[in-house]
C-alpha cells in the first residue's frame, strides 16, 4: 500500500473542496491508515470513532433491508463528519465546516473513493524485493 498516495488523495480532497477541513482513511476496525488533519484533531481517535459509526450504520441499513451503506453523516453545530465505506475493509472520514456543500461532496468524492480503494488493494506496492 502506498501511504504517500493515500495522503495525497486526502490532501487533494481538502485543498480542492471548500469546507473540508480534515480527512482520514482507516481500516474497517478503526486502525488509522493515513490522515491529512489539523493538529487539533487526533486522527487515531477519529478513525476509531468513524469505524464504530460506520459499523452501527451498516447494521441499521442491513436490519432494515436498505441495501449497501454508502455513507453516514453526523451533524454538529459547527460542521459535520462524513464517513464513507471504502469497499468492505476500509473507510474514509471527512470533517467539514458549516460551509461544506454535502451534496457536492458526495458527488465529487466518488472518484477519490475509487482511487483510494485501488491504492488500498494494490498489492504490487507492498513488495520490498524479498
Amino acid at each position: 500500500m502506498n501511504h504517500e498516495a493515500l495522503t495525497g488523495e486526502l490532501r487533494e480532497l481538502r485543498e480542492q473542496w471548500a469546507g473540508v477541513t480534515d480527512a482520514a482513511v482507516a481500516a474497517a476496525d478503526g486502525l488509522l491508515i493515513a490522515a491529512d488533519t489539523d493538529k487539533a484533531i487526533e486522527p487515531e481517535g477519529v478513525a476509531a470513532l468513524a469505524a464504530a459509526s460506520l459499523g452501527l450504520s451498516q447494521r441499521l441499513v442491513s436490519a432494515t433491508s436498505r441495501g449497501t451503506l454508502r455513507r453516514t453523516v453526523s451533524y454538529g453545530s459547527q460542521g459535520c463528519a462524513v464517513v464513507y465505506a471504502v469497499g468492505d475493509q476500509a473507510l474514509m472520514v471527512v470533517l467539514g465546516d458549516e460551509g461544506l456543500d454535502l451534496d457536492g461532496l458526495h458527488r465529487e468524492s466518488q472518484p477519490a473513493l475509487k482511487r483510494i480503494e485501488s491504492i488500498l488493494t494494490d498489492t504490487d506496492t507492498d513488495t520490498d524485493g524479498a
